[in-house]
């Protein structure tokens, strides 16, 4: 399955109109879903929930295409139920055009730092599903997934929010807490595939912030809306605590099952020797959060994004090809259907 990867990203990622249309944004661009196969395996896959991470919906629109494509006595359809949001924001997709170009190989960081949009907390689509059939107020885009979700009328097997970071030494995963102790599938083949390509795993040890808990290097279980509230709530910010509700991932659990969860956060952008000294502080990453901020604020102020690229290359700063970013999320994708399928002995 994970070897497919070249004739997905072959496909024709022009999609628009060809799904089911299950809502509008709040400016009411249309949110679009796919359903294909009918396996006993339900899986779900979601791009676009942060508004600055435009990697894994253009990842999905490929694999949205490539699925399409398939007979339907393919493997992937005979055997597998799959559910796609290719993007869930497209407000913020619309924002962050000014960089994040679709015929770009890899970004550019000056023009990334200069346009970058991203909502505040408690106001991003990943931490805004409806805590109960009586929450109205959700942002439309979550009420338009979670009220598609439900019509699987049963639980799925795996869940994956396909994110992406700005910096970072290199891949990162995100595992659902409850299935820590029985991922080492998933963690063999991602490491695998990021060394394959010559990457580091990232790294980094947040003590259990916001549910972020440390499995190993380059894996760390998934936040979840409890932890968030605490964290905010221990900062004196009670008025953006309350502004978060389940993630795609609780959203996911709260259908039933056991379906394991997952998030991608792959960079775009390197960071060399973030990790190698884990802390906190880690000495590195708090050079390269220095650079950074100095360059944002530079920007801000009138510096060419040029100039910016250009002392970023010099610091050893790297743009992660796109490509490559799509192959980690389908690994990632690959590996979990694995660990699950490895777990019921298939």
């Amino acid at each position: 399955m994970y070897e497919r990867i070249a004739e997905i990203l072959r496909s024709d990622p022009e999609i628009t109109g060809r799904g089911t249309r299950i809502g509008q944004s709040r400016e009411r661009r249309v949110i679009e879903a796919f359903r294909f196969g009918f396996g006993p395996f339900r899986l779900s896959l979601v791009g676009g929930s942060h508004a600055d991470e435009p990697v894994g919906p253009s990842f999905l629109r490929h694999l949205v295409s490539y699925l399409g494509s398939l007979p339907a006595n393919d493997p992937l359809v005979a055997g597998y139920e799959w559910w796609i949001i290719p993007h869930l924001n497209p407000d913020g997709e619309e924002r962050n055009r000014p960089w994040a170009d679709d015929r770009a190989t890899a970004f550019d960081v000056g023009t990334y730092l200069e346009n970058v949009v991203r909502e505040l907390p408690g106001d991003d689509i990943e931490f805004g599903y409806p805590r109960d059939a009586a929450d109205t107020e959700a942002r439309p885009e979550n009420q338009a997934a979670w009220v598609w979700w439900r019509r699987a009328a049963g639980p799925f097997d795996l869940h994956v929010s396909l994110h992406g970071m700005g910096f970072a030494a290199g891949p990162w995963h995100l595992v659902e807490a409850a299935w820590r102790e029985r991922c080492g599938i998933l963690i063999e083949r991602c490491s695998a595939a990021a060394h394959s390509l010559g990457y580091v795993l990232h790294d980094v040890e947040r003590g259990g912030e916001k549910g972020f808990e440390r499995i190993e290097r380059g894996f760390c279980t998934r936040p979840d809306s409890r932890r968030m509230r605490e964290h905010f709530e221990a900062l004196g910010d009670r008025e953006t605590a309350v502004l978060f509700r389940p993630s795609s991932m609780e959203a996911m659990r709260s259908l039933g099952g056991d379906p394991l969860t997952l998030v991608s956060e792959v960079p775009l952008f390197l960071t060399p020797g973030a990790g190698e000294e884990l802390g906190p502080p880690d000495p590195a990453a708090e050079a390269w959060r220095a650079r950074i901020t100095d360059w944002r604020g530079r920007l801000v102020t009138g510096a060419d994004a040029s100039t910016v690229s250009s002392e970023a290359a010099a610091a050893g700063m790297t743009a992660m090809p796109i490509r490559d970013q799509m192959e980690l999320q389908w690994r990632l994708v690959t590996a979990g259907i694995e660990q699950v399928e490895g777990e019921r002995g298939c």
